[in-house]
């Protein structure tokens, strides 16, 4: 694949497009009309359509990268200023919707024009507007590895457990959610998607205005605990360019930005295909996990101190991922387990270090990460198609899928390992307070990290994710 890519700082040097940046509207203080966003089926039987053709088309065009006028900006956008695995995932991209689709109303001249959505619940399959090869199709790009995201899609993040929003509280609705389906899904589909240039691929924002859907539908139920419009947690802006912010108080709701969706439904099942019999699986796993996958023969790494807040407490290193399912087993040494038991009870450590190595102060541990630390996607598994679900501590025998549920930390794959190298220092944390919170003292002795590889309809074999070390971190920020 070629790009257009620049980086933040080259970006913002060349990209100082004002006037035309600030010929978009900013949102007023309150919509007085809200168009209505529409799901594909829908949307493609409107007059909008067609603008919506054109306007891709001719914005693909454009070869000058610093216009906001040319695709490639809204890319260049994307990769310097997304927020992933971090706070305000959902509504910095509500923001990056609304300025885009501002954009495609300027170059189309469709002042009624709407962005649509890809409702992947009912119609798991992009579609076949997307797929047509046909020279012209402004909607294909090349490199797609699979056009059916079955195996990405979970209700976890629908579960009436999921009833905070804000990272850093358990039963996170944007962490579950940006976890799977949302990262999966960029990484089945494969080539641009996996990438975090990923709105080179016009399906890209069909799948975002489903996230967008999906958030405002949760975020209008009663049993959630979304943040009130007056809590802080609204107070600056957003930045898309050096010239185009977003008061972070505007993307509260759709309606201040002026639109709304035609069905604010939650899904209340998978597609039927993802079905076995009348279990639904709750994960994005469609096959049940009979078993922990055996441990691989990985050296360990020492406990030691990463930086002032966080300490390693063991690890594994050199890991390559492959077609197979695996386990890392991360032995530890007795003073950090007693770490590892006190952290995940939420007894504050205090006084003189207990740690296998002495510190000159010892932090108050709230938190346990997996770590992927040195994560790099192979040229053969850069396209994607495939991603890795991560459990902390399955059932060492028996059945583990009924389990596997509650020690699920998070998913690896290229689009992750992309977002986590562009936005500096090529790991990946995932969180591990809450599966580990459900387990007895006595099971503490030790932590085993599974990777159970999921695949798409198509999906490569051999080695495909090399990772330096994998390690479990204790961690006061």
């Amino acid at each position: 694949m070629t790009t257009n890519f620049r980086t933040r700082r080259a970006f913002l040097k060349t990209s100082g497009s004002a006037v035309a940046l600030m010929s978009l509207p900013l949102p007023a203080a309150a919509a007085t009309t809200n168009r209505v966003r529409l799901e594909w089926q829908a949307f493609r039987t409107t007059p909008q359509y067609t603008s919506f053709l054109n306007a891709i088309k001719t914005m693909r065009g454009v070869s000058d990268v610093t216009k906001p006028t040319s695709w490639a900006y809204w890319v260049n956008v994307h990769a310097n200023y997304c927020p992933h695995t971090a706070p305000f995932f959902f509504t910095w991209h509500r923001g990056y919707l609304y300025y885009f689709e501002q954009q495609l109303r300027a170059v189309s001249g469709d002042m009624n024009l709407t962005l649509p959505y890809w409702d992947y619940y009912s119609y798991p399959s992009i579609p076949s507007d997307f797929l047509d090869s046909a020279t012209g199709n402004p909607l294909y790009v090349a490199g797609r590895v699979n056009s059916n995201v079955r195996s990405a899609l979970t209700m976890a993040p629908f579960s009436t457990t999921m009833n905070n929003f804000q990272r850093g509280t358990s039963n996170s609705y944007e962490v579950s959610f940006e976890s799977a389906p949302h990262n999966p899904i960029h990484n089945i589909i494969g080539g641009w998607m996996a990438d975090l240039q990923s709105p080179t691929d016009p399906i890209f924002y069909l799948h975002h205005a489903n996230v967008d859907r999906l958030f405002d539908a949760w975020a209008g139920l009663a049993r959630t605990n979304y943040p009130a419009p007056s809590n802080s947690y609204w107070s600056g802006t957003f930045t898309y360019a050096s010239a185009l912010t977003i008061a972070k108080s505007k993307t509260y709701q759709p309606s201040l930005l002026g639109y709304q969706y035609d069905n604010q439904n939650l899904p209340a099942a998978l597609p039927p295909s993802a079905e076995r019999g009348k279990i639904i699986r709750v994960q994005a796993q469609l096959s049940p996990i009979r078993g922990r996958p055996s441990i691989g023969k990985f050296s360990n790494t020492a406990p030691r101190q990463i930086t002032a807040n966080r300490r390693s407490i063991g690890g594994v290193a050199d890991v390559k991922l492959n077609e197979s399912s695996v386990s890392a087993l991360v032995s530890l040494m007795a003073p950090d387990i007693t770490a590892l038991q006190n952290t995940v009870a939420g007894i504050p450590l205090g006084g003189a270090s207990t740690l296998s190595s002495p510190q000159a102060a010892t932090p108050q541990f709230k938190f346990v990460n997996i770590v992927f630390d040195a994560v790099a996607v192979t040229s053969l598994g850069k396209s994607g198609g495939y991603f890795y679900n991560v459990y902390v501590n399955l059932p060492a025998t028996g059945d583990a899928d009924a389990s596997s549920a509650s020690q699920f930390v998070g998913t690896v794959g290229p689009f992750e390992i992309s977002a986590a190298s562009h936005h500096g220092g090529g790991s990946i944390v995932m969180r591990a307070n809450e599966a580990l919170q459900r387990m007895t003292s006595a099971d503490l002795k030790e932590v085993v990290v599974s990777l159970i590889r999921v695949n798409g309809a198509s999906s490569p074999d051999g080695n495909v994710i090399a990772v330096g070390e994998l390690r479990v971190e204790l961690s006061s920020d």
